[in-house]
């Protein structure tokens, strides 16, 4: 398959779902330009701050486009490039898209409230509960597979203990980043500046930091790089949105979007060749199937439950119009859909650049090692295809490395603040009475934030191998139940919902699937065949089954209260 004329139909049909099935939803729902948004109403500087449309959608993509959309696709094209393709394109567009629109809307047309508190409005307090209680359980598998990736990547040092150059100097780049991005955040609290002097100056300090990172490079294990990379959310988490967390996310932006272009001038000046198959069975070579796994495994690109929980956790408190909303929430995701399709087409031609020399030796040495991460895979395709126009290789790899590991940082100082929030809400006292001691100090932020970090790390032990089948399964059936949710809540408000009712059902069935398997082979391990570990199996296993039996404690009741108001309607 010629890789440049898949990329450009994914565009093509990408830009026409924007202009048709988005502002389609906008028509069917309905917007308020004059409407005062819940971050001009309730504006406290710390969660509600109204922002420029385009800094909302860089921290909505920068918080969303984490390690999935390069892991997720690469590992599924175990059943071909064209499954994982079609998958990325019907569910971007109909499925992700609609939800994190959807939440995002719903948040902000119901005073910035999260999901869970819908939930509370319209489905009750115990679904309220449960949901927290599922997407916090959630977030803690979120931050161990991303810790443990993002901290190979900074990984200064080989199997054989020999240094590794650009792994160390992407992660120089980054702990430049977090500085930098505070000393931005308070010059723009001070000057104000928004439009194109606020986007010069960022890039400046990209550039900047880019070089200094690979002028000094940091060598450090990875388990050092783990304790770092807990310290650096913990502080992402209990700070105020605007003095990390926005300017790191704006500066981040610039880094994706490069990266995105530069993978298509590559791709478009190379013209690979797609040298996977482009299905290879229902029944992989690793012994899994395509039903549910390809639907799992492909989350981010495809539907993220994750996305909902930023959508109406964070960036709905940050919208300054609700005209914003359609670009910052449908824009985003299709964005990520594409920089999917990107992995599918870079990585799928890995064979035809090695044999054609656009990859060298140790470029192709590097991407078809046994064992390379999928990080690795996309960045060495990337760097070998703009090396042979004259980029100098080090440096292409080094860049690549840190804005494939950026992907996954910047999701992950996200997901911690949202599983603090998370853990607060599941605690937090509705009904006018006054919270006990006890309660008083679990919803206080830093030792919620503590106490969600010491959980990631625990199941983190595993490696991102063992937890990624989980999250998929976890992400895809919290997709479900907000998909749910906002069926709810379109139809008690009067909106047109009937779109969320085939994925919803879909997504409930393939998680719910998923999930199933993933104990029964945790259970095989224990009881058959042996191998059996408790801080990666046992945990795995009892998350597992929390989720099975919280997601259908959610799904009947929402789904009972969706065929209710329908009776009464």
């Amino acid at each position: 398959m010629n890789g440049l004329l898949l990329l450009g139909i994914a565009i093509v049909i990408l830009i026409a779902a924007y202009l048709l099935y988005g502002r389609y939803l906008v028509k069917s729902w309905g917007i308020d330009p004059r409407a005062k948004t819940p971050a001009v109403r309730k504006e406290d500087g710390t969660d509600f701050v109204p922002s420029n449309k385009w800094s909302v959608f860089a921290h909505q993509f920068s918080s969303i486009a984490g390690a999935g959309p390069v892991t997720g696709p690469v590992m599924a094209l175990v059943f071909g490039w064209l499954p994982a393709f079609l998958w990325i394109i019907v569910g971007g567009i109909f499925f992700g898209a609609v939800q994190d629109f959807g939440s995002l809307y719903a948040s902000v047309k119901d005073d910035g409230k999260s999901m869970g508190q819908i939930i509370e409005d319209y489905i009750g307090k115990t679904g309220k509960k449960l949901f927290f209680l599922f997407a916090w359980l959630f977030t803690l598998i979120v931050i161990a597979a991303f810790a443990d990736m993002v901290a190979g990547s900074f990984n200064g040092f080989n199997a054989e203990g020999a240094k590794v150059a650009p792994n160390a100097s992407a992660g120089s780049i980054s702990i430049l980043y977090v500085f930098v991005a505070i000393a931005f955040g308070y010059f723009l609290k001070k000057v104000k500046w928004e439009g194109w002097k606020k986007a010069v100056i960022g890039i400046i300090l990209i550039v900047l930091m880019l070089a200094i990172g690979i002028a000094f490079p940091l060598y450090l294990s990875k388990q050092m790089w783990i304790y770092l990379i807990f310290i650096y959310i913990f502080f992402a988490s209990v700070t105020p949105m605007w003095i990390l967390k926005q300017p790191r996310d704006y500066l981040t932006t610039f880094l994706f979007i490069a990266m995105i272009a530069a993978a298509v001038l590559g791709v478009v000046l190379s013209n690979p060749t797609i040298t996977t198959p482009a299905y290879t069975g229902f029944v992989s070579s690793t012994g899994s199937y395509l039903f549910p796994t390809l639907f799992v495994t492909i989350a981010c690109g495809a539907v993220s439950g994750f996305h909902s929980l930023v959508s109406s956790e964070t960036s709905s408190k940050q919208i300054e119009n609700e005209s914003d909303m359609l670009q910052v929430g449908y824009g985003s995701m299709l964005l990520e859909s594409l920089l999917a399709v990107l992995v599918i087409v870079i990585v799928g031609s890995l064979t035809n650049l090695s044999e054609t020399g656009v990859l060298n030796e140790t470029l192709s040495n590097m991407a078809l090692a046994q064992g390379a991460t999928p990080f690795t895979q996309f960045s060495v395709g990337v760097t070998g295809l703009l090396s042979s126009f004259g980029f100098p290789q080090e440096w292409g790899l080094c860049i690549m490395t840190m804005f494939v590991s950026a992907l996954a940082l910047t999701s992950l100082d996200a997901v911690a603040r949202i599983s603090r929030m998370s853990f607060q809400e599941f605690f937090e006292v509705t009904d006018g009475s006054e919270p006990t001691g006890v309660i008083k100090f679990l919803t206080n932020k830093y030792v919620a934030t503590i106490i969600s970090l010491l959980g990631g790390y625990l199941l983190s032990v595993g490696g991102y191998n063992n937890i990624w089948p989980l999250f998929g399964s976890a992400n895809q059936l919290l997709a479900a139940m907000v998909l749910i949710t906002l069926a709810v809540f379109l139809k008690v408000t009067g909106r047109k919902g009937f779109m969320l009712y085939v994925p919803m059902v879909l997504m409930l069935i393939v998680t719910m699937t998923s999930l199933i398997m993933s104990i029964y082979n945790i259970c095989i391990k224990l009881f058959v065949t042996g191998g059996f570990v408790f801080l990666t199996d046992g945990l795995q296993l009892i998350v597992a089954i929390l989720l099975v039996l919280l997601g259908v404690m959610i799904a009947w009741g929402s789904g009972k209260k969706l065929i209710e108001v329908k009776k009464e309607a």
